[in-house]
């Protein structure tokens, strides 16, 4: 028994844009997630040194913290967009693939004992 039944004579529609999305997909994942963590990372590298002991020990810290809570946000928020997009292009590229028929099911008489009504 064949799971998929192919339509005969179905002609598949040609790729269009969502072919050339989802080829640069994980292009755009790696380099979206990565510019921002060199960005962090060049902070971080280049933020002056905390004094051991002072008053304003703590303030370079904390802007520290919140640019990587930033970033980290829009790492997220990358991904999640990414994902978003991904699952359009591949809703898309399923519904523009080969058609299949689907298996029979007779239609219950309506005049027939085979509905029962309350």
């Amino acid at each position: 028994m064949n799971l998929f039944n192919k339509l005969p004579g179905f002609v598949r529609s040609a790729p269009g844009l969502e072919q050339l999305i989802w080829r640069r997909l994980p292009a755009i994942l790696l380099w979206g997630t990565l510019l921002p963590l060199l960005l962090a990372g060049m902070n971080h590298a280049l933020a002056p040194a905390a004094p051991a002991s002072g008053a304003g020990a703590g303030a370079g810290d904390s802007a520290l913290r919140l640019w990587d809570y930033t970033v980290i946000g829009f790492i997220v928020l990358h991904w999640t967009l990414v994902l978003t997009v991904a699952l359009g292009c591949f809703i898309v590229r399923v519904m523009k693939g080969p058609a299949y028929v689907a298996d029979a099911y007779p239609m219950p008489d309506c005049k027939g004992t085979s509905m029962t009504r309350p």
